[in-house]
């Protein structure tokens, strides 16, 4: 078996998955869209395709302009980030393990059959119908645990409670236009303040905190669009280490994959 993961998806979620699978030997390769919206960007190597390259936790994530890049980026011992919105590229390399991380809530065109092991991370995917396993991302008990039959927990569009708060800690756009930041990740907040404009809008903090996420600027932003993300924690740290929730979702995809590889006869 090689391998070669493929992670579709390149947000704050996917990145510690990604950092699971790396650190346990694998060699990752990232896909993204060709504007990432992740709000968590010091955690992320979506970054990568507007800056170059991300570093997170000592691990670096490289642009990756085409498919012939991508061996020669992972002989480097960094992480390909690439743009492939549809999954054309990923099909044409052939993985032999794709994980779709892109938490779109639904599965927007992973099949079971793209590889040997197709394994999809939370809402929208069946285990056993459009893919072999399915990894909870739902806050609780059952975050990060395999299901090799069924579906994630429905989405229910609240976010996890985090410092006794669950909606108030995100930050949405109030206005269709282009983001633009009046604040930085790690700075801490009052509610009241002015943290962000979309286009001429002002867009301000509901509640006190540190600002752990943030669009970058020139993001056009609709209405309602999730912009960037307070922890009342106020623990600057937080703002640049892969997050409990993902480091519990990047295990349970690592027990798929070795799951899959090493299967136990019973």
């Amino acid at each position: 078996m090689d391998k070669k993961i493929w992670i579709r998806g390149a947000g704050d979620l996917a990145t510690g998955i990604a950092l699971r699978l790396f650190r346990s030997g694998f060699d990752v390769i990232m896909s993204d869209i060709d504007t990432p919206t992740t709000v968590r960007r010091t955690v992320a190597f979506s970054p990568a395709i507007y800056n170059k390259e991300a570093v997170v936790e000592g691990i670096c994530g490289k642009l990756c302009e085409n498919i012939a890049m991508i061996d020669e980026i992972i002989k480097a011992g960094c992480i390909p980030v690439i743009v492939d919105q549809g999954g054309d590229i990923m099909r044409e390399y052939k993985p032999d393990v794709i994980v779709d991380a892109i938490i779109a809530k639904t599965n927007i065109g992973t099949k079971i059959d793209d590889a040997k092991m197709v394994i999809g991370v939370g809402p929208g995917f069946e285990a056993g119908v459009d893919c072999h396993a399915v990894v909870e991302t739902k806050r609780g008990h059952n975050l990060g645990r395999v299901l090799w039959k069924g579906c994630a927990f429905p989405n229910t569009g609240v976010p996890g409670n985090i410092g006794g708060y669950t909606v108030e800690r995100i930050i949405r756009a109030v206005a269709d236009g282009s983001f633009r930041a009046n604040v930085s990740i790690g700075d801490n907040v009052k509610a009241g303040d002015l943290v962000a404009f979309c286009g001429e809008v002002p867009v301000y903090a509901g509640i006190d905190g540190i600002v752990r996420g943030l669009l970058q600027d020139g993001v056009q932003v609709k209405k309602g669009m999730k912009s960037g993300d307070i922890d009342p924690r106020a623990k600057k740290e937080y703002c640049f280490s892969v997050s409990d929730k993902a480091s519990a979702i990047g295990g349970g995809v690592l027990e798929a994959v070795l799951g899959m590889m090493n299967r136990r006869k019973v």
